[in-house]
C-alpha cells in the first residue's frame, strides 16, 4: 500500500502539456502492486526551463527516476550520464534512472512499445511498406524500431524539413536504402500508416493523413492517448483497417518503465549494459 510519508520515493513524469498523460495513475498502481512505496507525479515544465529542472532533479535525493514526455525527450538525452545504444542513435530518452552513485542512465522505449502495440492488434512490420507521420522525439524511436524489426521501406513525412533530413540521414547509416523522405502524407500503396504526432488531440485538428486514402488492407497506428480513439483512428476502423491506439502503446511499455526505474540495481545493470553495447 502506498504510504504518503517522508520515506516515499518519487518518479516524476515531465512534459508540456501534461494533462493528457496516463502514467501518474497506472505506473503508481504498478509500483504499489510490486510493493514499492513510490509515486509518479505529473510535472509541467516549459522548454526554456528544462535545463534548470534537470539540475533540480539531480539535487533532489528522493527522486529515483524520471519519465519524460513531449517536448523534452531530446533534451533528456544530454541530462543522462549514459544511455542505451538505441537512445543514442534515436537522439532522445523517455525513461531515466538514478544509480546508487548518483549518475542518471536512460533509454527510449517508445518505439518498442509502439511496434508491440501494433503487433498485438494483428500487425507485423516485417517486409512491409510503412508511412510514418512525424519524426520528433517519439517519432525517431518509432522509426528506428520499424526498421530494427524488419520493415522493408520506411517513408517519413514531417513538416520540419531540417529535422526530417537529419533523421533520414541518421537512420540510413544504420539501415541503408530502406528509409525515404515522403513527398506528401498520402498513404496510398502503404501497408502500415503510423501517426507519431500530436495531430488529432483536438477536435479541430486536421487528420494526419487523408482519411479517404485509407483502405481495409492497411493497419493504422496512433501514439495519441487522449482522446482514446482519434478521428482518424475511428475513420480507419470504419474502413475496415486494423488499428492500434496510444493507450495500447502505453500498456505495452508500462511494466518496462517501472522495471527500468525500480528493479534491483545489479539485475538492472546486467540488462542495461547489454543494451548499451547494442
Amino acid at each position: 500500500m502506498i504510504e504518503l510519508s517522508g520515506e516515499i520515493r518519487i518518479f516524476p513524469i515531465v512534459g508540456d502539456p501534461i494533462a493528457q498523460v496516463r502514467s501518474p495513475k497506472f505506473l503508481t498502481e504498478i509500483m504499489e502492486s510490486k510493493g514499492i512505496n513510490g509515486i509518479v507525479p505529473p510535472l509541467q515544465v516549459k522548454s526554456e526551463n528544462i535545463e534548470q529542472f534537470f539540475s533540480t532533479i539531480e539535487q533532489t535525493q528522493n527522486i529515483d527516476g524520471l519519465v519524460v514526455t513531449l517536448p523534452h525527450k531530446t533534451a533528456a538525452l544530454t541530462f543522462c550520464d549514459q544511455v542505451t545504444n538505441r537512445a543514442s542513435i534515436i537522439g532522445s530518452v523517455n525513461i531515466t534512472r538514478r544509480l546508487s552513485d548518483g549518475k542518471f542512465v536512460g533509454d527510449n522505449t517508445d518505439g518498442e512499445a509502439y511496434v508491440t502495440a501494433l503487433r498485438n492488434c494483428g500487425g507485423n512490420p516485417e517486409g512491409k511498406r510503412v508511412i510514418q507521420i512525424g519524426v520528433g522525439g517519439a517519432g525517431s524511436a518509432v522509426a528506428y524500431e520499424f526498421l530494427a524489426q524488419g520493415a522493408a521501406e520506411l517513408h517519413i513525412f514531417d513538416l520540419d524539413q531540417e529535422r526530417l533530413e537529419s533523421s533520414v540521414n541518421k537512420l540510413n547509416t544504420q539501415f541503408p536504402s530502406r528509409v525515404f523522405k515522403a513527398i506528401s502524407n498520402d498513404p496510398s500503396g502503404m501497408d502500415i500508416v503510423a501517426n507519431v504526432t500530436p495531430v488529432g488531440m483536438r477536435e479541430s485538428d486536421p487528420t494526419p493523413v487523408p482519411a479517404d486514402k485509407l483502405s481495409s488492407d492497411m493497419l493504422y497506428a496512433d501514439a495519441i492517448t487522449k482522446p482514446a480513439i482519434t478521428r482518424l483512428s475511428e475513420a480507419a476502423r470504419a474502413r475496415g483497417c486494423k488499428a492500434s491506439a496510444g493507450a495500447d502503446m502505453f500498456d505495452a511499455q508500462a511494466l518496462k518503465l517501472v522495471w527500468f526505474m525500480t528493479d534491483p540495481e545489479e539485475q538492472f545493470l546486467a540488462r542495461f549494459n547489454e543494451q548499451v553495447k547494442g
